[in-house]
């Protein structure tokens, strides 16, 4: 039943981190087409990228590294479902507890800060007020897709938490002699019996019968 349960759990933990994976590929695919908008605003030889007159385009590396980060942190969730580890599992709910942290201090600031927007540096690339001008029209649709990638990540520590508290296959850890194998190693065998084992030493006789040897002597003798 528990193997059972586990498994379970191994499942749905792979299922509900493959949406943080989601994720992560589509801000990186955002991240990639503002990267070349950009790039073909900047003309056919754009200067280097940081500089006094063309700063770098800090909202467009950050959603990359965004994305990367999710694609890692799916992976070693991935890794920690298949394994069932507990040292993997712990490091892959450190990694979701700190992104949780890290959205929850951006929402908080955007909601009670009124000049949250000087938090942040200057976007030259214009994307970050497209996207602010974006989520201000979709508020109800931005609200509810930022509420389920919260659940998702809350939900994934869960299952993460229930897969340590059932711990790791034993079968995997625990190993009997290999002799106890060797009939499933020959399958097409039938009637498969060990060979007995011999002992090999000097050949032994049985005592000489004195009788016999006093009969021939005797008749010798006559």
């Amino acid at each position: 039943m528990s193997r059972m349960a586990r498994s379970c759990m191994q499942s749905l933990l792979k299922v509900v981190n493959s949406a943080i994976g989601m994720v992560g590929i589509t801000m990186i695919l955002y991240a990639l087409w503002m990267f070349r908008v950009w790039h073909k605003q900047m003309g056919p030889s754009p200067p280097p990228f940081f500089g006094p007159d063309n700063p770098a385009p800090w909202f467009i590396y950050t959603t990359l590294g965004l994305g990367i980060t999710l694609c890692v942190v799916t992976c070693s969730g991935h890794i920690a479902a298949e394994t069932a580890n507990g040292c993997c599992l712990y490091i892959y709910m450190v990694f979701v507890f700190l992104l949780l942290m890290i959205e929850a201090a951006v929402t908080v600031d955007v909601f009670l800060n009124r000049n949250w927007e000087e938090d942040f540096l200057e976007d030259t690339t214009g994307n970050f007020h497209e996207l602010k001008h974006f989520v201000k029209e979709n508020f109800d649709i931005c609200k509810w897709i930022g509420l389920s990638v919260v659940t998702v990540q809350g939900l994934t520590i869960l299952l993460a938490m229930i897969l340590k508290a059932l711990g790791p296959h034993q079968e995997r850890y625990y190993y009997e002699s290999d002799d106890e194998y060797v009939p499933d190693r020959v399958p097409l065998l039938k009637n498969y019996a060990p060979s007995p084992s011999y002992v090999v030493g000097d050949p032994m006789y049985g005592p000489k019968n004195d009788a016999w040897n006093i009969r021939i002597n005797s008749k010798a003798s006559r």
